[in-house]
Protein backbone atom coordinates (compact mmCIF):
# COMPACT_ATOMS: atom_id res chain seq x y z
CA UNK A 1 0.00 0.00 0.00
CA UNK A 2 1.38 3.37 -0.98
CA UNK A 3 1.82 5.90 1.80
CA UNK A 4 -0.57 8.82 1.73
CA UNK A 5 0.99 12.08 0.64
CA UNK A 6 0.36 15.36 2.40
CA UNK A 7 -1.90 17.80 0.59
CA UNK A 8 0.11 20.41 -1.27
CA UNK A 9 -0.65 24.07 -0.83
CA UNK A 10 -1.40 26.04 -4.05
CA UNK A 11 1.81 27.03 -5.87
CA UNK A 12 2.51 30.74 -6.09
CA UNK A 13 2.38 32.31 -9.56
CA UNK A 14 5.76 34.04 -9.41
CA UNK A 15 5.36 35.65 -12.83
CA UNK A 16 2.52 37.78 -11.46
CA UNK A 17 4.68 39.36 -8.81
CA UNK A 18 5.19 43.08 -9.23
CA UNK A 19 8.50 44.50 -10.45
CA UNK A 20 9.82 47.77 -9.00
CA UNK A 21 12.33 48.59 -11.77
CA UNK A 22 9.52 50.11 -13.89
CA UNK A 23 11.01 48.98 -17.20
CA UNK A 24 8.58 47.52 -19.75
CA UNK A 25 9.81 44.79 -22.11
CA UNK A 26 8.94 45.27 -25.78
CA UNK A 27 8.94 41.58 -26.62
CA UNK A 28 9.22 38.50 -24.44
CA UNK A 29 8.34 34.96 -25.36
CA UNK A 30 9.65 31.76 -26.94
CA UNK A 31 11.94 31.47 -29.95
CA UNK A 32 13.68 28.80 -32.04
CA UNK A 33 10.61 26.62 -31.68
CA UNK A 34 10.24 24.07 -34.50
CA UNK A 35 6.66 23.23 -35.32
CA UNK A 36 4.75 21.58 -38.20
CA UNK A 37 2.59 23.99 -40.17
CA UNK A 38 0.60 24.08 -43.41
CA UNK A 39 1.04 27.00 -45.81
CA UNK A 40 -0.74 28.01 -49.00
CA UNK A 41 0.69 26.67 -52.24
CA UNK A 42 -0.26 28.37 -55.52
CA UNK A 43 0.02 25.16 -57.54
CA UNK A 44 -1.21 22.56 -55.04
CA UNK A 45 -3.39 24.62 -52.66
CA UNK A 46 -1.36 23.71 -49.56
CA UNK A 47 2.04 22.39 -48.50
CA UNK A 48 3.14 20.83 -45.22
CA UNK A 49 6.43 22.04 -43.78
CA UNK A 50 8.24 22.61 -40.49
CA UNK A 51 8.68 26.19 -39.32
CA UNK A 52 11.01 27.78 -36.83
CA UNK A 53 8.75 30.03 -34.77
CA UNK A 54 9.11 33.00 -32.49
CA UNK A 55 6.10 34.04 -30.40
CA UNK A 56 6.22 37.09 -28.17
CA UNK A 57 4.15 39.70 -26.34
CA UNK A 58 4.68 43.09 -24.75
CA UNK A 59 5.23 42.93 -20.99
CA UNK A 60 4.16 45.97 -18.93
CA UNK A 61 6.67 47.37 -16.44
CA UNK A 62 4.70 46.24 -13.37
CA UNK A 63 4.80 42.49 -14.25
CA UNK A 64 7.82 40.45 -13.24
CA UNK A 65 7.43 37.87 -16.02
CA UNK A 66 5.17 36.36 -18.64
CA UNK A 67 3.64 32.89 -18.78
CA UNK A 68 5.83 30.98 -21.24
CA UNK A 69 3.68 27.84 -21.20
CA UNK A 70 0.68 29.76 -22.54
CA UNK A 71 2.45 30.41 -25.84
CA UNK A 72 2.57 26.66 -26.46
CA UNK A 73 -0.99 26.18 -25.27
CA UNK A 74 -2.30 28.73 -27.78
CA UNK A 75 -0.14 27.30 -30.55
CA UNK A 76 -1.38 23.75 -29.94
CA UNK A 77 -4.99 24.91 -29.89
CA UNK A 78 -4.52 26.46 -33.34
CA UNK A 79 -2.32 23.78 -34.85
CA UNK A 80 -2.09 23.78 -38.62
CA UNK A 81 -2.43 26.53 -41.18
CA UNK A 82 -0.42 29.74 -40.80
CA UNK A 83 -1.63 32.28 -43.36
CA UNK A 84 -2.78 35.88 -43.61
CA UNK A 85 -6.27 34.67 -42.67
CA UNK A 86 -5.41 32.57 -39.61
CA UNK A 87 -2.51 34.48 -38.06
CA UNK A 88 -4.68 37.33 -36.67
CA UNK A 89 -6.79 34.79 -34.76
CA UNK A 90 -3.72 33.23 -33.14
CA UNK A 91 -2.16 36.61 -32.36
CA UNK A 92 -5.34 37.98 -30.76
CA UNK A 93 -5.59 34.82 -28.68
CA UNK A 94 -2.01 35.41 -27.47
CA UNK A 95 -2.91 38.94 -26.43
CA UNK A 96 -5.95 37.72 -24.53
CA UNK A 97 -4.35 34.73 -22.83
CA UNK A 98 -1.21 36.63 -21.82
CA UNK A 99 -3.04 39.85 -20.91
CA UNK A 100 -0.89 41.95 -23.26
CA UNK A 101 -1.50 44.91 -25.52
CA UNK A 102 0.77 43.62 -28.31
CA UNK A 103 1.77 40.23 -29.74
CA UNK A 104 4.03 38.97 -32.54
CA UNK A 105 4.49 35.72 -34.41
CA UNK A 106 7.40 35.09 -36.78
CA UNK A 107 7.75 31.92 -38.84
CA UNK A 108 10.60 30.82 -41.11
CA UNK A 109 10.27 27.61 -43.06
CA UNK A 110 11.54 25.71 -46.10
CA UNK A 111 9.12 25.99 -49.01
CA UNK A 112 9.53 23.73 -52.03
CA UNK A 113 8.77 24.66 -55.63
CA UNK A 114 8.91 22.33 -58.60
CA UNK A 115 11.24 23.58 -61.32
CA UNK A 116 11.76 22.36 -64.85
CA UNK A 117 15.24 22.43 -66.37
CA UNK A 118 15.39 24.84 -69.33
CA UNK A 119 16.49 22.36 -72.04
CA UNK A 120 15.94 18.76 -70.93
CA UNK A 121 12.76 19.68 -69.01
CA UNK A 122 13.83 17.45 -66.11
CA UNK A 123 11.84 18.36 -63.00
CA UNK A 124 13.19 18.74 -59.47
CA UNK A 125 12.33 20.45 -56.21
CA UNK A 126 14.12 23.62 -55.13
CA UNK A 127 13.83 24.80 -51.54
CA UNK A 128 13.13 28.46 -50.81
CA UNK A 129 13.04 30.06 -47.37
CA UNK A 130 9.57 31.42 -46.65
CA UNK A 131 8.77 33.98 -43.97
CA UNK A 132 5.68 35.30 -42.17
CA UNK A 133 5.53 38.05 -39.57
CA UNK A 134 2.21 38.80 -37.93
CA UNK A 135 1.67 41.46 -35.26
CA UNK A 136 -1.12 43.19 -33.42
CA UNK A 137 -0.88 46.25 -31.19
CA UNK A 138 -2.67 49.53 -30.49
CA UNK A 139 -2.12 50.68 -34.09
CA UNK A 140 -3.84 47.59 -35.53
CA UNK A 141 -2.90 44.31 -37.19
CA UNK A 142 0.10 43.80 -39.47
CA UNK A 143 1.19 41.00 -41.80
CA UNK A 144 4.47 40.66 -43.71
CA UNK A 145 5.14 37.97 -46.30
CA UNK A 146 8.71 37.18 -47.30
CA UNK A 147 10.94 34.88 -49.32
CA UNK A 148 14.70 34.38 -49.67
CA UNK A 149 15.50 33.15 -53.18
CA UNK A 150 18.90 31.81 -54.37
CA UNK A 151 19.92 33.03 -57.84
CA UNK A 152 23.00 33.50 -60.03
CA UNK A 153 24.63 36.88 -60.71
CA UNK A 154 27.41 37.67 -63.15
CA UNK A 155 29.57 40.77 -62.78
CA UNK A 156 29.21 43.28 -65.67
CA UNK A 157 32.61 44.83 -64.91
CA UNK A 158 34.35 41.46 -65.01
CA UNK A 159 32.72 40.66 -68.34
CA UNK A 160 33.75 44.04 -69.76
CA UNK A 161 37.43 43.90 -68.79
CA UNK A 162 38.14 40.17 -69.33
CA UNK A 163 39.43 38.66 -72.56
CA UNK A 164 37.16 35.68 -71.90
CA UNK A 165 34.76 34.64 -69.17
CA UNK A 166 33.53 36.62 -66.20
CA UNK A 167 33.28 35.91 -62.50
CA UNK A 168 29.86 35.03 -61.14
CA UNK A 169 28.44 34.05 -57.80
CA UNK A 170 25.43 32.67 -56.04
CA UNK A 171 23.25 35.46 -54.72
CA UNK A 172 20.31 35.56 -52.34
CA UNK A 173 17.40 37.91 -52.93
CA UNK A 174 15.23 38.55 -49.88
CA UNK A 175 11.85 40.17 -50.48
CA UNK A 176 9.43 41.21 -47.74
CA UNK A 177 6.08 42.82 -48.56
CA UNK A 178 2.93 44.23 -47.05
CA UNK A 179 -0.12 43.89 -49.27
CA UNK A 180 -2.66 46.54 -50.21
CA UNK A 181 -6.43 46.16 -50.34
CA UNK A 182 -6.01 45.16 -54.00
CA UNK A 183 -4.60 41.85 -52.77
CA UNK A 184 -7.97 40.88 -51.31
CA UNK A 185 -9.11 39.88 -54.79
CA UNK A 186 -5.72 38.90 -56.20
CA UNK A 187 -3.57 37.46 -53.42
CA UNK A 188 0.21 37.79 -53.58
CA UNK A 189 1.64 34.28 -53.48
CA UNK A 190 5.15 33.33 -52.49
CA UNK A 191 5.50 31.97 -56.03
CA UNK A 192 4.83 35.49 -57.35
CA UNK A 193 7.72 36.88 -55.33
CA UNK A 194 9.98 33.98 -56.33
CA UNK A 195 9.29 34.66 -60.01
CA UNK A 196 10.12 38.34 -59.55
CA UNK A 197 13.40 37.50 -57.83
CA UNK A 198 14.49 35.00 -60.48
CA UNK A 199 13.59 37.34 -63.36
CA UNK A 200 15.66 40.12 -61.77
CA UNK A 201 18.95 38.19 -61.59
CA UNK A 202 21.42 37.00 -64.21
CA UNK A 203 19.97 33.47 -64.11
CA UNK A 204 17.81 31.32 -61.84
CA UNK A 205 19.00 28.28 -59.87
CA UNK A 206 17.87 24.68 -60.30
CA UNK A 207 18.32 21.57 -58.19
CA UNK A 208 18.76 19.33 -61.23
CA UNK A 209 20.64 20.26 -64.42
CA UNK A 210 21.99 18.01 -67.16
CA UNK A 211 24.85 19.16 -69.40
CA UNK A 212 22.61 20.87 -72.00
CA UNK A 213 20.88 22.71 -69.14
CA UNK A 214 24.22 23.77 -67.60
CA UNK A 215 25.30 25.18 -70.95
CA UNK A 216 22.05 27.11 -71.23
CA UNK A 217 22.10 28.71 -67.76
CA UNK A 218 25.83 29.52 -68.01
CA UNK A 219 25.24 31.43 -71.23
CA UNK A 220 22.05 32.94 -69.86
CA UNK A 221 23.98 34.45 -66.97
CA UNK A 222 26.71 35.68 -69.34
CA UNK A 223 24.09 37.41 -71.49
CA UNK A 224 22.46 39.04 -68.45
CA UNK A 225 25.23 40.53 -66.29
CA UNK A 226 24.00 42.39 -63.20
CA UNK A 227 25.62 44.17 -60.27
CA UNK A 228 24.13 43.63 -56.83
CA UNK A 229 22.67 47.14 -57.23
CA UNK A 230 21.08 46.18 -60.55
CA UNK A 231 19.36 43.17 -59.05
CA UNK A 232 17.89 45.12 -56.14
CA UNK A 233 16.61 47.81 -58.49
CA UNK A 234 15.19 45.23 -60.90
CA UNK A 235 13.20 43.66 -58.08
CA UNK A 236 12.09 47.04 -56.72
CA UNK A 237 10.78 48.19 -60.09
CA UNK A 238 8.68 45.06 -60.52
CA UNK A 239 7.27 45.39 -57.00
CA UNK A 240 6.47 49.07 -57.47
CA UNK A 241 4.51 48.21 -60.61
CA UNK A 242 2.34 45.72 -58.68
CA UNK A 243 -0.69 47.50 -57.17
CA UNK A 244 -1.16 44.63 -54.71
CA UNK A 245 2.00 45.67 -52.84
CA UNK A 246 1.98 48.66 -50.50
CA UNK A 247 5.38 48.30 -48.85
CA UNK A 248 8.49 46.25 -49.46
CA UNK A 249 12.04 45.64 -48.39
CA UNK A 250 14.44 44.12 -50.90
CA UNK A 251 17.92 42.92 -50.01
CA UNK A 252 20.33 41.25 -52.41
CA UNK A 253 23.52 39.61 -51.14
CA UNK A 254 26.22 38.39 -53.53
CA UNK A 255 28.52 35.71 -52.13
CA UNK A 256 31.55 37.02 -53.98
CA UNK A 257 33.58 34.41 -55.84
CA UNK A 258 36.86 36.38 -56.10
CA UNK A 259 36.72 38.21 -52.72
CA UNK A 260 36.60 37.02 -49.13
CA UNK A 261 33.63 39.28 -48.40
CA UNK A 262 30.07 39.59 -49.67
CA UNK A 263 28.39 42.53 -51.40
CA UNK A 264 24.84 43.66 -50.68
CA UNK A 265 22.24 46.19 -51.72
CA UNK A 266 18.96 47.03 -49.96
CA UNK A 267 15.89 49.09 -50.85
CA UNK A 268 12.93 50.06 -48.64
CA UNK A 269 9.80 51.52 -50.25
CA UNK A 270 6.27 52.54 -49.25
CA UNK A 271 3.57 53.21 -51.82
CA UNK A 272 2.61 56.90 -51.75
CA UNK A 273 -0.88 57.57 -50.49
CA UNK A 274 -3.28 59.30 -52.83
CA UNK A 275 -4.01 62.87 -51.80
Amino acid sequence: MLPSLPLESPMEDVQNRSDNREIPIDRVGVTNLRYPIIVWDKANESQSTVATLSLSVHLPHHFKGTHMSRFLEVLNEHRGEFTIKTLPTVIHELKTRLDSEAAHIEARFPYFIEKQAPVTKKTSLLDIEGYFHGASDASGDDFILGVSVPVTSLCPCSKEISDYGAHNQRSTITIEIRMTSAASEHFVWMEDLIEIAEASASAPLYALLKRPDERFVTMQAYDNPAFVEDIARNVAKRLQDDERIGWFRVKCVNQESIHNHDAFSEILWTRPTES
